[in-house]
């Protein structure tokens, strides 16, 4: 019984370090800028000249053109960066983006709108559930995967440079 008992322990342990923790470790050059290219669906990140990732993105649900204010569904274009966190993020992992800037927040207050705001690089609500392409509402979306290393690699203050 002894036996079975540490024979249950042993496996009970290998099996718990096969999980992973959404937390991943980066010693890998440091991201010095963050690109993304709205119609190519494409986000890389760069160690100065060199690309040491390239990411498949979905975008906003009106991904077309600039964000102009809150709730139109755009994902803004221009240069942000990476200002805060989300450990617990409804969306797995997410890293914030700067939006709005002064530009932005003028450029809505004169259409008599507000910039809207909390846009974040960010994973999946549900990893199983389809959404197809450009569903979230103004953010830029990975894998959970990808989030988990994007979330390591990344610090505060990465510039990111968001291209129609």
């Amino acid at each position: 019984m002894k036996g079975l008992t540490i024979g249950v322990l042993l496996m009970a342990a290998v099996a718990l370090g096969g999980c992973s923790s959404k937390f991943k470790k980066y010693y890998g050059p440091e991201v010095t800028r963050i690109v993304v290219m709205k119609e190519a669906r494409k986000m890389y990140l760069y160690h100065h000249d060199e690309v040491l990732a390239e990411h498949r993105i979905d975008l906003g649900f009106g991904p077309r053109g600039d964000k102009q204010f809150e709730g139109d569904g755009k994902t803004p274009e221009g240069r942000y960066f990476i200002d805060r966190r989300n450990p617990n993020s409804s969306f797995h992992l997410s890293l914030g983006i700067s939006y709005p800037n002064a530009e932005d927040i003028a450029a809505a207050r004169s259409a008599g709108r507000s910039p809207g705001g909390d846009i974040f690089i960010h994973g999946k609500a549900k990893p199983l559930q389809k959404r197809g392409t450009d569903w979230t509402a103004g953010c830029i979306a990975v894998s959970n995967r990808e989030i988990e290393w994007i979330y390591a690699m990344v610090k505060n203050g990465t510039v990111i440079d968001i291209y129609p």
